[in-house]
């Protein structure tokens, strides 16, 4: 938890989608911090766990193997959170990935009194063998610096990758489908949030006006329960996601934005090849 809100801090910007909901990253996001001395080029994947259908296979997968292109892997664990099966079972698979080094990352060190945060350390120093062990805090910027040079410290000498100014190699159309996803996960019920899926079908600047860009997007749902659900009483709950997602995509795109949100079933697409690949989750 607290990965993509992290890279978003150390970026400067939002580049990657963040709720409450664990499982939230669905694709491996760039994030690019520009500095004097390096380029560091975060990318914020799923998270490893223990796939229940085909989509969670496929994000396992692409998890798994953006883990062996890396020159760094940060491990992140919430400072107010006490080590589980889970934690303990990742590190037992980073420690399997051979010479790549791991740095240990204690989150949201802002929810948690100093003692907390001086007791995790202890304990994650416990849980593996790590190149660094750093606190941080996405919310108040506490070490963000320091977790930054710690980073680079590891990267090699090179060319940078990107331009300068560039903060994701994501498409802005797949940033708004995220943004319109991320709408709809707050408030949601917990069986919900897995089975949405947007896609924008058509953004492009309204003929004659050039300060107006239409977006028509589709939000896919598995059952006709989940589709009531996104609308809620007399359509209250999606006028509410349309509200909210144009605001954040009229400040990712620097114009107004006239929102066209509809709502299809695709039932069981988690499970579906044909389905996840129109969907964009290729094998």
């Amino acid at each position: 938890m607290g990965k993509s809100t992290l890279m978003n801090a150390l970026v400067g910007t939002k580049v990657a989608i963040t709720s409450s909901r664990p499982q939230t990253t669905r694709r491996a996001i760039r994030g690019i911090v520009h500095r004097p001395d390096a380029q560091l080029v975060i990318i914020d994947t799923p998270g490893l766990h223990r796939p229940r259908t085909l989509l969670g296979e496929r994000l396992d997968s692409l998890a798994r193997s953006t883990l062996t292109e890396v020159d760094v892997i940060g491990f992140c664990l919430p400072a107010a959170d006490r080590i589980g099966p889970g934690d303990k079972y990742l590190a037992a698979e980073l420690a399997g990935i051979g010479k790549t080094p791991v740095v240990a990352v204690v989150t949201k060190t802002d929810q948690a009194t100093r003692e907390q945060v001086a007791a995790q350390l202890a304990a994650v120093a416990d849980l593996g063998d790590w190149a660094d062990i750093v606190p941080v805090s996405a919310v108040d910027g506490f070490q963000l610096d320091v977790l930054s040079d710690v980073l680079v410290s590891y990267l090699p000498p090179g060319r940078p990758l990107y331009p300068d100014g560039d903060l994701t190699d994501e498409p802005e159309q797949q940033l708004v489908a995220e943004l319109i996803r991320e709408a709809i996960l707050e408030g949601v019920r917990d069986e919900l949030p897995h089975s949405i899926a947007v896609v924008v079908e058509e953004m492009a600047p309204r003929e004659g006006r050039d300060d107006l860009i239409d977006v028509h997007a589709i939000m896919y749902v598995e059952r006709t329960s989940q589709k009531a659900i996104v609308l809620g009483a007399k359509g209250a709950r999606l006028k509410e996601v349309g509200t909210v997602a144009r605001r954040q995509i009229e400040a990712l795109l620097g114009s107004r934005v006239y929102l066209d949100l509809r709502i299809k079933i695709a039932k069981d697409w988690q499970r579906d090849p044909r389905q996840l690949r129109r969907l964009g989750f290729y094998d």
